[in-house]
Order: structure tokens, then C-alpha cells, then sequence
């Protein structure tokens, strides 16, 4: 933005959002300049908070006016840098914005604002015995409006769904600044799907500014279970067999020793520290037949050669053991400065476990298993010291060696933290010309100038992004 520009973008933003919802110093933007993905870094010229739509509609409309770019971010728990404002811009926060408007129990919806976050609406509905399924390791920072963006997933969307599953519909701000509104509290709308295009589309198509959830019964009763195993290959064929028995957990969940030791410094749960990995594994709903279910797991288990299979014996261990499982990336920080989290699918797990074992060798660097084992959705998490340039570039390009045999497996480079800047260059592998031209093509109906969250998700001509103010790419 050049200097002219900003000033008068800058007043026509305090107009509308006030001298304490806006940020441009320096210091202020640092906090600003990534997200969870901490690699990239760019700050933003400008955050503004709105608190309504209609802020939304008239920051949008400004920047348009301005032709600055902008771009929505939640709470910046993303992890593959979708709120990295590559160009700089106008950076739209919307945490602010975090009022939970309804809750209908008869009709088992929600509406929500974008910056509520997660946890605060299971919360919310403990008293009426409902929740909101989808419940991302990071529910207790992240937003709904963050994991519509993303599409994110969580421990119990192997039963449940992701959040695709429990939108229903959005108030919508799209590029331009006109307001829309796509489905809404009944169960099935007539026409196109457009609630489910957008979930998922990363911020690229507009910004969403009021969210109907499905909302979920609480099961009647739960069994916990923790196997030990002495290897990670006898968890992940334990994992294999558990769903290859027909048996759906409500939960199915991996760790391995490395995290184990931070968990355990952390939390002080009793996890022993010479095991290879452990599962957490859950299975959830009418109190009769659990026993049943937790029984054949636990067979499956000891098959497998499990050490030990503990049952949570009370609410306050099944709490603490997912306490443990959810703030592990936390946890992470007493194994080292600096982590990097991939984010890969697969269709069985003990091979590509294997496979980064090797390329943890082949690198010298430590890699952490933690991930959502019942579908597929690993999550090696990468140390390194962010200080040290040859950590950094080692660390790209193992992750680059995972994510590629991700593919090779016939999986996916995302579950649930999304393309970002950090995956474009690997949307040519996954999509072929014809795929990324139709993609292209949808996105511009949304988003025609490309100034909503510019130069993310899909590569630009030739199967790369343009320079930028951005600095390394985890793709290189």
C-alpha cells in the first residue's frame, strides 16, 4: 500500500470499526505476522475488528474501493498458513465478533458468530446435554468460524463427521461486499449446496459472519481405553485391525514416545516412558453393548501385543487422558523451540509410520507422532530451532518427503488444517490441469479480483506462487 493510500484506507477504517478496533503499529502488527505455521511470516499494513456484518461489509467494500487486499483470520491456531497475509493488506479479525445468538434444542441447531470458540459452545450446551461435535485438538482457542474455513476435523469426527457435516448454513460477505446467506436451521435446502462449497474453501470465497450448527445429543455413557503398546507398529496394526473389525469408536486416537514424554512432564497422567505408543481408544453411546465393544478392543489390543489396556475408571481420568491427547501440541514445546505439524491422509497407517521414521534418520530430525489414527489423519510434528537455518531447511524438506508419500499412498496432504500457503505446490500433484483450471474457475465466481485472501489454496499459472512479501515456502 503506498503511503497516501494507507492513510486514507486507514481513516475510513477507524470510521467504521473506531480508534479501538484497529491496529497499524509496528509492534501491534508483529503479533499478526503468522500463524500456527510460524515458518512464514508477513505482517499485515492494517487489523481491524469488526463487531457486526455490516463492519464486515463496509471494511470489505472499503478495501475494494482502495484495491487493498484483505483477509479474515480467527484465532490463528491454523497451521498451514491460512491466515498468513502474504501481500499485506487489510487483515479482517473477527474474534470480536463472539456471541452465541441462539441455541434451538428442539431443532438441534446453533447460530453462532465466527470468532466463537469451539469449546465455549459445548460448553454452553452442557446444561440442555448437547455439544458441537467436531472438536479440534486446538477447541479450546480455535474458532467456529476458523474451523469452517478449514473444514476441520478433531478425535471424534471418525463417528461423527467433520464440520462440514454440522454446517448449516452461513451469512456470508462475499469479496465484493454484498451479504448473503447460504441454507439455515432446516435440515436439507433445495438448490445447490452452497454452504458446503464454502466450507473448506479457506477464506478465498468471502468471509462468514453468522454460522448455523447442527448440534449433538450427548451419548448416554462412554468406555475409555488406553493401550500401551512396546511399538509403533503393533498400535497401528492394532488401529487397522479395530476398523477393519467393523468397529466405529467415537474415538481413535495415536501417541508415540516422544510425545508421551511431553504429555507426561505436562500432565503427570502415569503414561510409562519407555513405551513405543499409545491409543486412546473410545467408544460411545447407548450404555448397553459398551462393555461388549470395549471388551473386543481390548482383545484386538492384547493381539496385537499390548503391554497393558487401562479403562477409565471414573469421568475425572477419561477428562485428564484427553486433556492429555488435546493439549499435546502444547506439550511439545519441552521437546523443543520450534515445531512444524504436517497434516497428511492415508489409507493405512503402519507403513507411512515406518516411512517417516526413515526420513526423520535421513534428516536428523526428531519427528513426534500425535494424530487421529481411526481415519487416517497423521500429524507429524517436526522439531527444530527456528533460529538455525539449516534446521529450517531440513525440516522442509522432510516434511516435503512425508507429504510426497502421502500421495504416493494414494492419500491426501490435508485432513483438516487445509492448503494454506505452506501445500500449493503439492495441489499439481494431488489435481490434474483440468481439476485445478475447474477450481480456478469456481473460485473466481466468489471471488472475480482475487483480493480475498490472495495467493492461497490453488498455484498460479505454471504450478507455482508468484513471489511474494512471504518468505520461505514449506514446499521448496
Amino acid at each position: 500500500m503506498s503511503t497516501s493510500t494507507g492513510h486514507s484506507l486507514i481513516d475510513r477504517l477507524r470510521s467504521i470499526v473506531g480508534h479501538a478496533g484497529l491496529l497499524n503499529s509496528p509492534s501491534d502488527l508483529l503479533v499478526y505476522e503468522c500463524d500456527g505455521f510460524t515458518i512464514e511470516k508477513n505482517k499485515p499494513d492494517v487489523v481491524v475488528f469488526p463487531t457486526s456484518t455490516d463492519d464486515i461489509a463496509r471494511i470489505v467494500q472499503a478495501c475494494n474501493e482502495f484495491q487493498v487486499p484483505f483477509l479474515p483470520r480467527g484465532a490463528g491456531t491454523s497451521l498451514a498458513g491460512g491466515c498468513l497475509p502474504v501481500g499485506g493488506g487489510v487483515m479482517i479479525a473477527l474474534t470480536r465478533m463472539k456471541r452465541i445468538l441462539e441455541v434451538n434444542i428442539r431443532d438441534r441447531y446453533a447460530v453462532v458468530e465466527p470468532g466463537v470458540v469451539n469449546l465455549w459452545l459445548s460448553n454452553h450446551l452442557k446444561p440442555f446435554g448437547f455439544h458441537f461435535a467436531p472438536d479440534p485438538s486446538s477447541q479450546g482457542a480455535c474458532t467456529i468460524g476458523g474451523n469452517t474455513a478449514t473444514n476441520s476435523g478433531g478425535p471424534h469426527t471418525l463417528k461423527y463427521g467433520v464440520t462440514v457435516n454440522h454446517v448449516l448454513g452461513l451469512e456470508f460477505v462475499l469479496p465484493d461486499g454484498r451479504v448473503v446467506q447460504t441454507g439455515g436451521p432446516v435440515e436439507d435446502n433445495p438448490g445447490y449446496d452452497l454452504t458446503g462449497v464454502i466450507v473448506g474453501s479457506e477464506g478465498t470465497f468471502g468471509i462468514a459472519s453468522k454460522i448455523w450448527v447442527r448440534i449433538s445429543r450427548n451419548p448416554e455413557a462412554y468406555r475409555t481405553l488406553l493401550g500401551i503398546f512396546e511399538t509403533v507398529d503393533d498400535a497401528t496394526n492394532t488401529i487397522s485391525d479395530i476398523i477393519g473389525a467393523g468397529i466405529i469408536p467415537g474415538a481413535l486416537e495415536m501417541l508415540d514416545r516422544l510425545i508421551l514424554q511431553a504429555v507426561e512432564a505436562a500432565f503427570h497422567f502415569g503414561f510409562p516412558l519407555d513405551a513405543g505408543a499409545a491409543l486412546i481408544m473410545e467408544v460411545d453411546g447407548l450404555d448397553a453393548g459398551l462393555d461388549t465393544d470395549a471388551e473386543r478392543i481390548a482383545a484386538i489390543a492384547i493381539r496385537n501385543n499390548a503391554r497393558e489396556v487401562r479403562r477409565a475408571k471414573s469421568e475425572a481420568d477419561r477428562a485428564l487422558l484427553w486433556k492429555c491427547r488435546k493439549q499435546a501440541f502444547g506439550a511439545v514445546g519441552r521437546l523443543a523451540p520450534s515445531y512444524c505439524t504436517q497434516d497428511g491422509v492415508v489409507p493405512r497407517l503402519p507403513h507411512i509410520l515406518r516411512v517417516i521414521q526413515k526420513i526423520s534418520d535421513k534428516y536428523q530430525v526428531r519427528v513426534a507422532n500425535v494424530f487421529h489414527a481411526g481415519d487416517g489423519n497423521i500429524h507429524p510434528i517436526l522439531l527444530f530451532d527456528e533460529r538455525d537455518p539449516g534446521q529450517v531447511k531440513r525440516v522442509l524438506q522432510a516434511g516435503h518427503d512425508i507429504l510426497d508419500e502421502c500421495i504416493a499412498c494414494g492419500g491426501s496432504v490435508t485432513g483438516e488444517h487445509g492448503i494454506g500457503v505452506e501445500k500449493i505446490n503439492f495441489m499439481p500433484k494431488l489435481f490434474n490441469p483440468e481439476d485445478l483450471a475447474m477450481m480456478q474457475r469456481l473460485r473466481s465466481v466468489f471471488n472475480p479480483d482475487g483480493r480475498c485472501s490472495p495467493l492461497k489454496m490453488l498455484p498460479t499459472a505454471g504450478a507455482c506462487i508468484e513471489p511474494s512479501k512471504a518468505g520461505r515456502r514449506a514446499s521448496l
